[in-house]
C-alpha cells in the first residue's frame, strides 16, 4: 500500500497554501455496514485529487460526506480549517464547495439559461422567478455559459442537449455560484468519445487557469493521468493507495487489485 503524502503540483506551485479540505479518520456506518471508514487526507488550495476504485468502493459515498448530504458517524471534515463535520449541505456551499452528481437532475423542458439564471438567484440569494424584464443575471448567466461552449445554446432546453452537453450544464450551473472546491461525480458518464476531449479541456480550464481546487471521481483513467496531482484508490470504503498518477499506476497492489480490471 501506498502511504499518502504531500507533493508538488503539475504547475509548479508550492505545498504551502493551507489545506482548503481536511478530512480526519472520516467514516459512515449504516445498519450495522461500514460503508465508509477512516479516511484521513488534506487537499490543498488548487490541487486536482481524483478518486479511482470498483463500483462499491466508497467513492460517492465520500462525496455525500464531504459535501454533507450525508453525515458521518466518524471522524471530522474541515474547510478551510474550520470544522463542518455536523453542518447541513447549504452551509458548506455557502464556504465555496459546490458538487455535481452522477445522475442529471436537470429540468428537461427548462432552457439552459434559465437553469443557470436559477441558480445564481439561488446562490446570490434572489427570488425563485425567470426573468423576463430588465433580468439582473443576464450577464452573469450569458458568461458562464461562454466559459463553459454553451452560450450558442442558451435557448435550448435540456432535453435537446447531448450527454456532453448536459454535462457542461451541470458545471455552468455549478460554476455560477463560484465554488473554490469542486466535487465532480463521474463527469464523463455518458459523455460520447467525441465530447470527452472538450469536456476534459473545459474541467482542465477550471483547474489550471481559474485556480479551481478540484475532487473528482472517474473511471476514464486516460482522462485523470492528464488532469490529477495525486489519485486516491478506494477499496472497500478505505483509501488503498493515494499518491501521484505515475506511483499509483506502478504500484504492484493497485495494479493487481485494480488496474488489470480496467480502472
Amino acid at each position: 500500500m501506498t502511504a499518502p503524502h504531500t507533493l508538488g503540483h503539475r504547475d509548479g506551485r508550492a505545498d504551502s497554501a493551507a489545506p482548503v479540505l481536511q478530512l480526519d479518520g472520516l467514516g459512515w456506518s449504516i445498519g450495522g455496514a461500514t460503508i465508509v471508514q477512516d479516511i484521513t487526507l488534506s487537499v490543498r488550495e488548487g490541487e486536482f485529487l481524483a478518486f479511482i476504485g470498483p463500483n462499491g468502493a466508497g467513492k460517492t459515498s465520500l462525496f455525500n460526506l464531504i459535501s454533507g448530504t450525508t453525515m458521518p458517524t466518524a471522524g471530522t471534515i474541515a474547510l478551510d480549517g474550520t470544522d463542518m463535520t455536523d453542518r447541513p449541505a447549504h452551509v458548506r456551499a455557502r464556504r465555496g464547495l459546490g458538487r455535481t452528481f452522477q445522475t442529471s437532475s436537470l429540468w428537461p423542458a427548462m432552457t439552459v439559461a434559465d437553469h443557470v439564471r436559477l441558480a445564481a438567484q439561488a446562490a446570490r440569494g434572489g427570488s425563485y422567478r425567470l426573468w423576463r424584464r430588465a433580468d439582473p443575471y443576464t450577464a452573469e448567466v450569458d458568461g458562464v455559459l461562454e466559459r463553459t461552449g454553451l452560450g450558442h445554446r442558451a435557448g435550448a432546453t435540456a432535453s435537446e442537449l447531448s450527454h456532453g452537453e448536459k454535462r457542461k450544464l451541470e458545471l455552468a450551473v455549478l460554476l455560477v455560484g463560484e465554488p473554490r472546491l469542486m466535487l465532480l461525480d463521474e463527469p464523463m458518464a455518458g459523455v460520447s468519445a467525441e465530447e470527452v476531449p472538450a469536456l476534459t479541456e473545459l474541467i482542465r480550464t477550471l483547474h489550471r487557469e481559474e485556480g479551481r481546487t478540484v475532487l473528482m471521481v472517474e473511471h476514464h483513467m486516460d482522462v485523470l493521468l492528464g488532469l490529477a496531482d495525486r489519485l486516491a484508490v478506494m477499496h472497500h470504503g478505505r483509501l488503498l493507495a493515494l499518491d501521484t498518477p505515475e506511483a499509483v499506476t506502478a504500484d504492484p497492489t493497485v495494479q493487481q487489485a485494480y488496474l488489470g480490471e480496467g480502472l
